[in-house]
C-alpha cells in the first residue's frame, strides 16, 4: 500500500453571474446572488495502487564514513518505504581483498559478512555482520526486500600458488589462511579457468586467472546447490530476498537460470549492453530481469549527446519485456566514471527520471540522487505517480527533437497519465488526444500550475514547462 501523501493546492474555477438594468429610471434591483461553480480538486493519488514499486540502489562508489554504512541505511529505510520504495539493493556485503576499504567487488570470502578478521579488518567497509542483520530486519519490518549484490565470476585476495595450466604463479589459493577465513568454499587453481577439465579461458575478462569454472560440480555445489551454498546461506541464514548479479558477461546465462531454479527470489543482472536485442535474448535464457542499459543510453543520447527526443522511438528492453526491464538513470559505475558515454548530466537527470517513472519497467533510484535536496521531493512526487497512476498501455502522442508527449491509458478504475517532456528554453503547448472526456486536468508533478479541460472527445491543450516535464491526469469534479 502506498503510504506517502502529497497535498496539492486547491484549484478553483469561478463563474460569477450578475445583471443590471437598462432603464435608469427603474428601481435598482436586488443584486443577484453570486453563484460559484463547483471547484475541481486534485485527486488523492493514495487512493490508487497499481501494485508497482521502486528499487533504491542504496550506495555509491566509496561510501563514507567507513564501517557505518549499514547503520546509516537502517535510519533511512522507514522514510524510503513511506516514499514508495519496496526493494533496496545493497553493495557486496562480504569481505573483499581490500579489507576495510573494499566495496566488495574484489570478493574474497563469500561467508565473511564482517565477523572474521582477515585482510586487515574484521568489519567490512560497511560495518559488522550484526549491523547488517539489523538492517535486513528493519527493512523487512517496513515491507522492503533486501537485494544482495553477488559477484560469482572473479575472485580476489587468495594466496599465491603455482598454476601449471597457466605456467605461472596465480593468487588462486583460498583457504582459512589465505583470504577465506570462514573455511567454506575453499578454492585453488583447479576451480578456475583453465584447469584439468577445461582449457578454455578469456583473458579479456576481469581477473581472468580467477574466473570461476561454473561447469565444475564442486563450484556449483558451493554457489547454489548445497544447503550451505552461497545462495541458500544468503537467503535462509542472512535473510536476503533476491539478487543483483554482477558482470554477467563473465559466465554463461545457464548459471543464473540454475541458480534461480534452485533458490528463486527477485533477480536482476548487470549485462552492460546498450543493444536491446542482446538484453532480450539474455533475459529469455536466464529468466532473470536485467538492467535496461538500452534505455539508459537512449536517455543519455536524447538529452545530452544528440538533443533529439525522437531517439525514444528506438528499441529498449521495457518495450518488449516490461516485466524484466529494470530501468535506471545512474548507478555507482556511471557516476564514478562520469563521462559523456556513461553519464546523464545533472541538468537532465530529473527529465530522465520522469521518463523511467512513468513508463513500464521497474525503476531504480540512485542513492546520491535521492539524497540530493534539489531532487528529493521531485523524486517523491514521481515515485507516488509511478506507484499509482502510471498504468495502462503506452501511446506516444507526439514526438520531435525537443518535445515528447506520452500517454498511459489507465483502466476502468485508474485514470492513467500523460507525460509531457519539453527540452526547449520556453514553455510550449500542444493539443493532444486523451482518454478523458470533459475533465479538468492538472500536472501532478507540480512543475506547472497550468490547468486545462478536455472537450467531449478528449482533446486537450497541454503545457510542457521550459526545459522540464509535467505529468497530467484528471481532477476530481467539485461538489
Amino acid at each position: 500500500m502506498i503510504k506517502r501523501t502529497i497535498f496539492f493546492p486547491l484549484l478553483a474555477v469561478l463563474l460569477i453571474l450578475g445583471s443590471c438594468s437598462k432603464d435608469d429610471e427603474s428601481p435598482t434591483p436586488e443584486p443577484e446572488p453570486k453563484i460559484e461553480t463547483p471547484q475541481p480538486t486534485a485527486l488523492d493519488l493514495n487512493d490508487f495502487d497499481n501494485g508497482a514499486g521502486v528499487m533504491m540502489q542504496a550506495f555509491y562508489w566509496d561510501v563514507e564514513p567507513r564501517h557505518e554504512w549499514w547503520d546509516i541505511l537502517s535510519e533511512k529505510v522507514e522514510g524510503w518505504a513511506d516514499a514508495g520504495i519496496n526493494r533496496m539493493w545493497l553493495p557486496v556485503a562480504t569481505k573483499g581483498q581490500s579489507g576495510g576499504y573494499s566495496m566488495g567487488y574484489d570478493v574474497s570470502d563469500y561467508f565473511d559478512f564482517g565477523d572474521l578478521y582477515q585482510h586487515g579488518t574484521t568489519e567490512t567497509r560497511f560495518g559488522s555482520r550484526e549491523e547488517l542483520e539489523n538492517l535486513i530486519d528493519v527493512s523487512h519490518q517496513h515491507g522492503v526486500e533486501v537485494i544482495a549484490d553477488i559477484v560469482i565470476n572473479h575472485n580476489s585476495g587468495g594466496g599465491e600458488e603455482y598454476n601449471p595450466y597457466r605456467g605461472e604463479n596465480t593468487y588462486t589459493l583460498f583457504d582459512e589462511d589465505h583470504g577465506n577465513a570462514s573455511g567454506m568454499f575453499n578454492r585453488d587453481y583447479e576451480n578456475f579457468y583453465p584447469n584439468s577439465t577445461s582449457n578454455w579461458y578469456d583473458n579479456s575478462l576481469f581477473y581472468p586467472e580467477t574466473n570461476l569454472d561454473h561447469h565444475q560440480e564442486y563450484v556449483q555445489n558451493w554457489l547454489w546447490k548445497n544447503e550451505n551454498s552461497v545462495a541458500k546461506y544468503y537467503m535462509n541464514v542472512m535473510g536476503f530476498d533476491g539478487w543483483r548479479f554482477d558482470y554477467v558477461k563473465g559466465f554463461e546465462p545457464w548459471v543464473i537460470k540454475e541458480w534461480l531454479d534452485e533458490v528463486g527470489g527477485f533477480s536482476v543482472g548487470e549485462n552492460w549492453d546498450g543493444y536491446s536485442p542482446n538484453l532480450e535474448a539474455w533475459v529469455e535464457e536466464t529468466g532473470s530481469g536485467a538492467f535496461d542499459f538500452a534505455t539508459f543510453y537512449k536517455l543519455d543520447e536524447a538529452f545530452d549527446r544528440h538533443d533529439d527526443l525522437t531517439i525514444f522511438n528506438d528499441e529498449m528492453l521495457w518495450k518488449t519485456h516490461p516485466d524484466k526491464a529494470v530501468t535506471f538513470t545512474a548507478n555507482h559505475d556511471t557516476e564514478k566514471d562520469s563521462n559523456e558515454d556513461n553519464y546523464i548530466s545533472y541538468d537532465n537527470k530529473m527529465k530522465a527520471y520522469s521518463f523511467i517513472l512513468t513508463h513500464p519497467g521497474y525503476p531504480t533510484i540512485f542513492y546520491s540522487d535521492y539524497e540530493n535536496e534539489e531532487f528529493k521531493e521531485k523524486l517523491n512526487k514521481l515515485m507516488l505517480i509511478h506507484n499509482t497512476i502510471a498504468t495502462g498501455e503506452v501511446e506516444v502522442l507526439y514526438v520531435d527533437n525537443d518535445e515528447y508527449v506520452m500517454k498511459r491509458s489507465g483502466n476502468a478504475t485508474n485514470p492513467g497519465l500523460i507525460l509531457y517532456i519539453n527540452t526547449g528554453i520556453n514553455a510550449k503547448r500542444r493539443s493532444v488526444e486523451s482518454n478523458w472526456n470533459s475533465n479538468f486536468v492538472m500536472d501532478y508533478s507540480e512543475n506547472t500550475n497550468y490547468i486545462a479541460k478536455t472537450d467531449e472527445t478528449g482533446s486537450v491543450m497541454l503545457e510542457g514547462p521550459a526545459n522540464g516535464y509535467a505529468v497530467y491526469s484528471i481532477m476530481e469534479d467539485g461538489e
